[in-house]
């Protein structure tokens, strides 16, 4: 065993983190639901989704039997919506293909969706104790400093090397401790600022350390500009109730439901596009003001523009589009921008 995992796994033994709701287990389920939760986010997001998903969803079969629409709206707010339908898509798969049961080879398991390289090793390491290497941020964010790794560390070349790397340092033993070890360290020492090199089991052989380029290491992802994009988000109100509209099932907040979108555009009759596109006569209130969103590759301005309907119209009352109270909208599967607005619409009503 190499000194790094043995300093490694004696220290998560000892300091590393033991209580998280995911822990302390061999099914593969449950270890499986919260790596998908938490590929990128945090754990202090992840631990009340965590402990509601599973409530309502126990096992494979009860995530499998479910509609798209409950497993969004137990994922809502949670962010990176992908991660929510490939879970689904998964479940149905091992449900179809594998009699239920969650495979165990590790070739299979990167077969499911919404699963790689680095996720199914995690499952294989924590629940079937295999020898399988981890790459997260977290991890090449170790790597990096304490074997001194310049370059964009998700970069192809700077990955292969890491990845070489992370598997020459495996032990063939305590692959529990040594895995959470690693996720432990970069999460809560090897921190991406003011990391805790003091109390850090690898400081003595650390290079970054030596060279003081702690600061510097990892190299930062190169930098370029965010594209900007804008949306009038038509909220349709008749007393209490707000028409939700649903997205399509793939692309940005797919499958959520939302408000309609209008292309924001100066002057835009927004009763008219209302009209032409639901058949409902509406009034155009004063506009709300206006939010930005931003996704992982551009930035979302939204201009919130309610409108006042007299009666619903039958038009509305379709398979892609929906009547609900404010309150029963905020229980939906929604994105947070929308969440945001409604809790404002809730606020000016009380």
């Amino acid at each position: 065993m190499t000194d790094f995992a043995s300093r490694l796994i004696s220290w998560q033994k000892i300091h590393g983190r033991h209580d998280l709701p995911w822990q302390n287990t061999t099914d593969p389920y449950a270890i499986w639901v919260s790596e998908i939760m938490l590929q990128q986010t945090q754990v202090s997001a992840v631990i009340g989704y965590y402990g509601k998903f599973m409530a309502r969803f126990p096992t494979i079969s009860d995530l499998a039997n479910a509609t798209q629409d409950e497993v969004l709206q137990h994922w809502s707010g949670l962010g990176y919506y992908s991660r929510a339908r490939n879970l689904h898509h998964a479940a149905q798969t091992i449900v179809d293909e594998h009699a239920g049961q969650f495979p165990q080879d590790f070739n299979t398991i990167q077969t499911l969706s919404g699963i790689g390289r680095s996720t199914a090793a995690a499952i294989a390491s924590f629940a079937f104790h295999q020898v399988q290497t981890i790459l997260d941020g977290n991890v090449k964010r170790v790597l990096a400093r304490h074997f001194a790794i310049s370059g964009w560390t998700s970069a192809p070349k700077i990955e292969k090397a890491l990845w070489q790397l992370a598997e020459s340092l495996l032990p063939q033993s305590d692959m529990v401790a040594y895995t959470q070890g690693l996720m432990d360290l970069g999460a809560t020492v090897c921190t991406r600022s003011k990391p805790k090199c003091a109390v850090c089991p690898l400081n003595e052989s650390c290079l970054a350390r030596q060279q003081n380029l702690t600061s510097v290491l990892p190299t930062p992802k190169p930098k370029k500009s965010i594209p900007e994009k804008n949306t009038t988000m038509l909220i349709l109100q008749q007393g209490n109730e707000v028409m939700l509209v649903k997205r399509p099932p793939s692309g940005i907040w797919g499958g959520l439901w939302s408000f309609p979108e209008s292309d924001d555009t100066e002057n835009q009759d927004y009763a008219a596009t209302v009209l032409k596109q639901f058949g409902i006569n509406a009034t155009v209130d004063a506009p709300l003001a206006p939010i930005s969103h931003v996704f992982t590759h551009f930035k979302l301005h939204i201009k919130p523009q309610p409108l006042t309907v007299s009666q619903h119209a039958l038009q509305a009352r379709e398979a892609t589009a929906i009547w609900l109270t404010i309150e029963d909208a905020l229980g939906a599967a929604i994105p947070t921008p929308v969440r945001n607005i409604l809790l404002k619409l809730a606020h000016d009503r009380s």
